[in-house]
């Protein structure tokens, strides 16, 4: 079955798939203004549902291939743009005589050049390094060990992620102990979260496998992240 087909092939939940993994993404992105205390982790709020993006990106690799994985990663990428351009002109735009609310508006959805720019690189990377290795070990593992790709590719996709973000944004911001203390609270609670919610990834993925009838292998394809082509 050529490409062209299976674009065409009609999937009943890979829309709703998609609806979800945006939605994580931009609440994630607006509940990272606040640095929150959960134990003995410390994070940006975001960081509470942030993980789920991820478990949506391994279930979409795993059952419908990295090429409809990137379809969604940058449909992803580019509402995320939208919201941040959004709040910033929003945030510039002189308050309406009686609205007493800007600072509390900037406080909360005052989106910064370098928190805009964090936040997309961070995604961009993390997202697509994470769907790069599922896939490739998918092909490596035979479709065998599930809980090796989720996993593996997590701890790769998160690292990025979490690395990029916290330094780009918070780098010369924030104390370096507390900067330090932010990046490992994020990584530990992200792959925890993957880690800890594997049983229900193969538990979504087997159903969608099957209500689908795909199981889709990435041989032959074309990674690049920019490719919009048919391969």
């Amino acid at each position: 079955m050529n490409w062209d087909m299976e674009n065409r092939r009609a999937y009943r939940y890979f829309d709703l798939i998609m609806a979800l993994f945006v939605a994580v993404l931009l609440i994630s992105n607006v509940a990272s203004s606040k640095i929150l205390n959960l134990g003995p982790f410390t994070f940006d709020g975001g960081t509470i549902l942030f993980p789920i993006s991820y478990i949506f990106g391994d279930i979409l690799t795993e059952v419908y291939g990295y090429r409809r994985s990137r379809r969604v990663i940058w449909t992803g990428f580019g509402c995320s743009a939208l919201a941040a351009l959004t709040f910033m002109i929003v945030g510039a735009l002189p308050p309406a005589s009686g609205w007493e609310h800007q600072e509390a508006f900037m406080a909360i959805l005052g989106q910064t050049p370098r928190i805009v720019i964090a936040s997309l690189m961070a995604y961009f990377a993390g997202e697509f390094s994470n769907s790069y290795v599922l896939a490739k070990m998918k092909i490596l593992t035979r479709g065998r060990w599930l809980w090796t790709r989720t996993i593996g590719s997590t701890l790769v996709g998160e690292g990025v992620d979490t690395l990029l973000f916290v330094t780009i944004a918070f780098a010369g911001a924030l104390p370096t102990s507390l900067l330090f203390s932010v990046i490992l609270s994020n990584y530990i609670f992200k792959c925890g979260v993957e880690a800890l919610a594997t049983p229900l990834t193969y538990q979504i993925v087997r159903w969608l496998k099957h209500v689908e009838q795909e199981d889709y292998f990435d041989y032959g394809t074309d990674f690049n992240p920019f490719k919009f082509g048919t391969s």
